[in-house]
């Protein structure tokens, strides 16, 4: 079977739980055709770069996969059909990378910096 990576933005007015509840979804789709997930990630409510059917956030996810090709194709099109999922992105790789995304490294990177310092009005 080959490995895959999906990216996909869910709309903004589902709730954090909803969001994540479409990663199960879909991973269930891929196992029911001979597929699997082996990572998934829920990356959180996002600022788009331009609006998608009149929405200004997305909720994004990512999954790692090992699954035959038409289990990818009947994912990708059930995805395209759902009214929650606004975009899919799908990649082959030859190898899923080890530990978190990048998305969360980033993320993890920036909550050690600590706490901001509070502003003085001297600061000017």
């Amino acid at each position: 079977m080959a490995l895959y990576e999906h990216v996909f933005i869910a709309r903004q007015d589902l709730s954090n739980a909803q969001a994540e509840g479409l990663i199960e979804h879909f991973g269930q789709v891929l196992a029911d055709n001979g597929g699997s997930v082996v990572g998934s990630e829920y990356w959180g409510l996002k600022t788009l770069a331009y609006k998608i059917n009149k929405n200004r956030k997305g909720h994004y996810a990512f999954v790692k996969s090992d699954a035959p090709a038409p289990a990818v194709q009947e994912m990708e099109r059930l995805m395209r059909l759902h009214e929650d999922v606004m975009r899919v992105l799908t990649i082959k790789v030859d190898a899923h990378e080890e530990g978190p995304s990048a998305v969360v490294q980033s993320r993890n990177q920036r909550d050690d910096r600590g706490p901001r310092r509070p502003r003085r009005d001297d600061d000017n």
